[in-house]
């Protein structure tokens, strides 16, 4: 039910499964009927491929409106006491702009914001109201959705509202043996309304059209955000960066997140008019990109390896001709490391797609003079390598280790085959400026699921352990139109001052009894996970997040009697923050009531 179960991503092989892969081995011929989340397509194809399922979609949980709460709340009708008093009174202004300095510095708010601990009145006015407008323009789940059951908002799209009676239809006609009618994935809440009504057999885009037309637009603007934020931090180009390019995003998306990192090279598909299929690659000359290329690294999940080996082969025709080209060093920094490897610079032939960067011999042993750019698990594998990691109290050395040990293939070719490189990555991270880690799906963030913890926060790890800091660049894409690129600092405290801790996201969860006081732990668990592996977490944000679920009586006393083992782990969780020095909260009775939650709740 839902998303993500077992079956399907136990061993075996890919596709075209014979008795002796486990998932075959399991089921056998037993159909899968499986209610399957719309804007989950990679995931939904996963199934079909691997456990030969019907996917019958259903909706995302409704979201609603962001409204200010708490210490935001007091700030905003501050700096719109200041908006009112501009220009009229001059002592009252100056008094409100000093009342929102301070306010701004003793909440955290205005480190949020970017402020500078000078920075004069106007700077702090800006940066606070820009702030406060970014939080409140994240929609959050107002509550989750319920297998065929309409939502209960007043003016619910019309389209919704069928899509509870189609859900309820085609689980029944599945069940009864009958058919259940195709019908495309993909995110509602991002401009998909074809995939409205659900109840419907899903289906995703044709791989071989990936990335559209369409898409590379908005791969280009998203690739200029990610160039503005990493200027405005440090005022000069990138010159490698690390892009996480998963198989869900990409079906979701048309191929964006790899038009980001082909416009970031400088290049970008070409098609095939009649039939729209991508057929090749354009390399841009410097003077129409008007910046440098960036030397970009692909660390691709298990499912986009399953599902896109014809994309990693365009990716790595990209490397392949970017690499090659005559142009100096800081015009291609690609060229530059093709051309610092010591062997001949010729192209080589399919197989073997790659050889590693500073391993193997002297010039010809082993080696072929292309540099890996593409990385992932070994064939089969799949995940970031370190999530029995992070909650266990795994310190960033071990985490970062695993991290590394998991991409130990580089992909490439026509096939886009593999071939093992244990230290290719490594060096790749070792080099890396920063992180790209897009996020295009309105309905969910960086708190509600494991894998962004895992492959941000490995990352993170991974780079310390060169003692290395780059950027992590959380490139927000939901709105495909206005790319927003934030630091992972700044991305996580806009989703727990907006959603975590918002009444009214928190009154959604209440309406869902058990399930809902488990998505709070979750919430907990992941922003833990964050403070384990990365320095982007303050005191405060976890501070907040105790505030809003245990200090409050009528959440604590919802989280006791709904799931007591949410409870617990809320607990626990902010126990281990605090014994491996990953929270140091203001309140110093803090000990004593994580105690007082785990005796309550204890079996």
């Amino acid at each position: 039910m839902g998303a993500h179960g077992t079956l399907e991503w136990l061993p075996g092989k890919a596709v075209a499964l014979t008795a002796t892969c486990f998932p075959e081995a399991i089921i056998g011929a037993l159909p899968v009927f499986y209610p399957f989340i719309v804007s989950n397509p990679g995931e939904a194809a996963q199934a079909k491929r691997r456990i030969a399922a019907v996917t019958i979609g259903h909706l995302p949980p409704p979201l609603a409106a962001t409204d200010l709460s708490g210490d935001a709340l007091r700030l905003e009708r501050l700096v719109d006491e200041y908006a009112q008093a501009d220009g009229l009174d001059r002592r009252r202004r100056e008094r409100l702009a000093a009342l929102i300095a301070e306010a701004a510095y003793e909440t955290g708010l205005g480190r949020e914001a970017g402020v500078e601990a000078n920075a004069d009145a106007d700077e702090v006015l800006r940066r606070v109201d820009a702030w406060l407008c970014d939080l409140k323009d994240l929609s959050i789940k107002d509550g989750l959705h319920v297998y065929g059951r309409a939502p209960i908002a007043p003016g619910a799209d019309p389209a919704w509202q069928m899509s509870a009676a189609a859900e309820r239809k085609a689980l029944l006609a599945a069940l009864d043996g009958r058919r259940v009618p195709p019908g495309p994935a993909g995110a509602p809440m991002r401009g998909r309304r074809d995939v409205l009504p659900t109840g419907r057999n899903q289906f995703v885009a044709d791989p071989r059209m990936l990335p559209t037309p369409t898409a590379m637009e908005f791969g280009q603007r998203a690739a200029a955000e990610v160039i503005r934020c990493y200027l405005q931090a440090h005022g000069e180009m990138p010159r490698t960066l690390v892009i996480d390019l998963w198989g869900s995003a990409t079906l979701r998306t048309g191929g964006e997140e790899i038009a980001q990192g082909l416009s970031l090279m400088g290049c970008r598909p070409t098609w095939d008019p009649a039939t729209g299929r991508v057929t090749g690659i354009e390399v841009l000359p410097p003077a129409a990109m008007g910046r440098p290329r960036v030397d970009v690294t692909w660390r691709i999940s298990g499912l986009f390896r399953d599902i896109f080996p014809a994309q990693i082969a365009l990716i790595d025709a990209a490397v392949r001709a970017i690499a090659a080209r005559e142009e100096t060093a800081d015009e291609n920094p690609l060229a530059a490391a093709w051309r610092a490897l010591p062997v001949p610079h010729s192209p080589p032939p399919y197989p073997p797609p790659h050889a590693g960067e500073g391993q193997g011999g002297g010039a010809g042993e082993g080696r072929v003079a292309v540099p890996a750019r593409i990385f992932g698990t070994a064939p089969g594998a799949y995940g970031a390598g370190v999530e029995d990691l992070v909650g266990r109290g795994a310190n960033r050395a071990t985490v970062g280790a695993a991290y590394l040990t998991s991409a130990s293939h580089a992909y490439g070719g026509p096939e886009g085959g593999a071939v093992p490189m244990p230290d290719g990555f490594a060096e790749r991270i070792a080099s890396a400026d920063g992180l790209v880690h897009p996020g295009d799906d309105p309905g969910r963030d960086l708190l509600e699921g494991a894998e962004d913890v895992a492959f941000v926060g490995g990352f993170a790890a991974a780079a310390a352990t060169f003692g290395r800091t780059p950027d992590l660049i959380m490139l927000d894409v939901t709105d495909p139109q206005r790319p927003r690129a934030r630091p992972l600092a700044a991305a996580l405290a806009r989703i727990v001052r907006a959603r975590a801790i918002n009444p009214r996201f928190i009154a959604g969860q209440m309406r869902h009894g058990p399930r809902g006081a488990a998505e709070l732990a979750e919430t907990v668990d992941r922003l833990i996970g964050f403070a384990q592996t990365t320095d982007a977490v303050p005191s405060a944000l976890i501070d907040l997040l105790h505030e809003a679920y245990l200090a409050d009586r009528q959440v604590r006393a919802f989280l006791l009697r709904e799931n007591p083992a949410a409870a617990r782990a809320i607990a626990e969780r902010l126990g281990a923050a605090r014994r491996h020095g990953w929270w140091h909260p203001r309140r110093n009775d803090i000990d004593a009531d994580l105690a007082a939650v785990m005796a309550e709740t204890a079996p």
